[in-house]
């Protein structure tokens, strides 16, 4: 990442989607998984939606060329991504979804090449994704027979969202944003909302009648349509129009990293020293990906020559 900014904004979303998984575990104690996510989109729509009102912005898509980015992004990245990964983790332990989704950064980069999206990673680069994906692993520490015994179906259906969410990255990225920004993620939001309730519509168990309001499941909603929805994926998007969708997927390695320090504060879960050699593995593997970036951070501090040109990766 080129300037301070981006590299800012990225730790920041780590941070709040980070902060998302024990919010969601929370919410998931009296709320259907994929009804759950299709309110906080809701609630992130129609909030967006009213700032962009407020702040004067156009709200409606002028044609093709913006509702393009609307429609890969809201059904892509926000409604199908979730309504796969929810159906799908009702047959495959959490573990083997964080490894699942860890292939993310992984199939990224052979996304952009089907795609007009120039990034690339070089040999080294690549090693880097790869260190961040067993970082990824170590930090699961799946059950092998979890692996092995686990229900296809599950798999496959984890797999997809992944897949989904990757392959929303890459067009997203290769459209042109013309339309407000606010405006535009207000659609995506509504888009993806509209799918999750199709999927909760389509899945067992899922039903208003199934809802148990608490105070704690109020407050889930809310904070993860607010913090994680509309500002976690507002700033995400600003990210994936600057850096492009094989930088901004690392945000697949980091995220766990996050889940993991804020469950050990929040909910006294353990950190195992698998975790902590998750945590060194994926730093090793950042290093590599951003090895340009770290050099001339140390030549500023070593008050050495200025920066020169970055490469790719």
């Amino acid at each position: 990442m080129r300037t301070r900014t981006p590299l800012f904004v990225f730790l920041l979303v780590a941070a709040i989607w980070g902060t998302g998984f024990t919010a969601t575990e929370v919410g998931l104690r009296s709320l259907p998984p994929a009804l759950f996510a299709a309110l906080r989109f809701d609630l992130a729509a129609v909030l967006l939606f009213g700032l962009a009102g407020w702040r004067g912005d156009r709200l409606r898509p002028a044609g093709r060329g913006e509702w393009r980015p609307i429609l890969t992004g809201g059904v892509l990245l926000i409604g199908v991504h979730h309504a796969l990964l929810f159906a799908g983790q009702q047959y495959v332990p959490s573990a083997v979804a964080a490894v699942l989704l860890g292939l993310i950064p992984i199939v990224t980069p052979a996304l952009t090449r089907l795609s007009t999206a120039r990034k690339r990673l070089t040999p080294v680069g690549l090693l880097g994704v790869g260190l961040g994906f067993l970082g990824v692993v170590t930090i699961a520490n799946p059950d092998p027979s979890n692996l092995v015994g686990s229900d296809l179906r599950g798999i496959t259906l984890v797999l997809g969202s992944a897949l989904a969410f990757a392959f929303g990255a890459v067009l997203t990225h290769d459209t042109e944003a013309t339309m407000p920004t606010l405006a535009e993620q207000a659609w995506m939001m509504l888009v993806g909302a509209v799918v999750l309730h199709a999927a909760s519509a389509l899945l067992p168990g899922e039903s208003l009648s199934a809802v148990v309001w608490t105070v704690d499941g109020v407050l889930a909603v809310v904070y993860l349509a607010v913090v994680a929805g509309a500002a976690g994926f507002a700033l995400y998007f600003w990210l994936l129009r600057r850096v492009g969708p094989v930088e901004v997927s690392l945000l697949e390695y980091v995220i766990p990293v996050v889940a993991a320090v804020v469950g050990w504060l929040a909910l006294g879960e353990a950190l195992a020293p698998t975790t902590l050699l998750g945590f060194a593995i994926i730093f090793a593997g950042f290093v590599l990906v951003k090895r340009g970036a770290v050099r001339n951070a140390l030549r500023r501090w070593r008050g050495g020559t200025a920066p020169q040109a970055q490469r790719a990766d």
